[in-house]
């Protein structure tokens, strides 16, 4: 983990030998990293990146590392705890403070692909493809939430089209139907994320957490009327007990940088 900006933290996925496959000696670590960069109240936003030549190319089929606490369970627990490892990595990114902006530096396959939609944001380097490579394996593409996020990123068609052909997206078209948010040349994509991280840094915390809250909560609400209310009362909520709204007015009319301090 490192800190390239004030109050940004990059997490890079560090198995370059294997393209930084989902092997557990892997994930068990991030899913640590996460959970400090959490509560890490200096931190304000998060890249997540892959060493090497890829961001993550899922499963590892040859060396998939030890599963922690795991000693005398049955083969079918076995597979449960272990799957329940890569869920709690999934669900920690969609449950951070802090927004989290992936920068797809390669191949995201597989899990991977699932790693990246757990992101807030996802930004893609022109060498980045994305394969959903479950069916090409003999099994079910749906894994990790991917059959439940990545229509909600790109539409029902098209996740239907990428998860039962397992066919690549190459970056470019990932860009143009919204599975990321742009493509960028590979030299160019990290300081790009971090340029996007230090302007989400720069506002105000509340806000930026109630607006990933919100945004989230939005893919599971069942009713218009009910998800209005929850942001209405998220606005309300640093509205009162903030003077955010008063620094943007006065920072606007002096024609200087807002400075958000999240009293009141």
């Amino acid at each position: 983990m490192d800190r390239p900006h004030p109050h940004v933290a990059l997490v890079t996925l560090n198995r370059p030998e294997r393209m930084n496959s989902m092997a557990f000696d892997v994930m068990v670590p991030l899913k640590r990293v996460l959970d400090e960069l959490n509560v890490d109240n200096s931190v304000r936003a998060i890249v997540l990146t892959g060493a090497g030549r890829g961001f993550s190319s899922g499963a590892d089929h040859k060396s998939a590392g030890s599963v922690p606490h795991v000693d005398g369970l049955t083969k079918p627990t076995f597979a449960l705890r272990s799957m329940e490892v890569l869920d709690d990595v999934i669900l920690a990114l969609r449950k951070m403070h802090q927004p989290v902006i992936a920068a797809v530096n390669g191949a995201a396959i597989g899990g991977g692909l699932c790693l990246a939609l757990a992101c807030d944001i996802r930004v893609a380097s022109s060498d980045a493809y994305f394969r959903a490579a479950g069916i090409n394996n003999g099994l079910t593409a749906s894994e990790l939430g991917l059959s439940f996020l990545l229509p909600r990123a790109i539409g029902t068609s098209r996740a239907f089209e990428m998860m039962l052909t397992g066919r690549d997206v190459a970056a470019e078209e990932a860009a143009r139907i919204g599975l990321v948010s742009r493509a960028v040349p590979g030299d160019d994509l990290l300081d790009v994320c971090f340029e996007m991280a230090a302007r989400v840094a720069s506002f105000s915390r509340p806000g930026i957490e109630l607006t990933k809250r919100t945004l989230w909560s939005g893919l599971d609400a069942t009713s218009l009327e009910g998800h209005m209310q929850a942001e209405g009362l998220g606005q309300l909520y640093i509205r009162l007990l903030t003077s955010n709204f008063e620094e943007a007015v006065a920072a606007r009319a002096q024609k200087r940088p807002a400075v958000f301090t999240d009293d009141k």
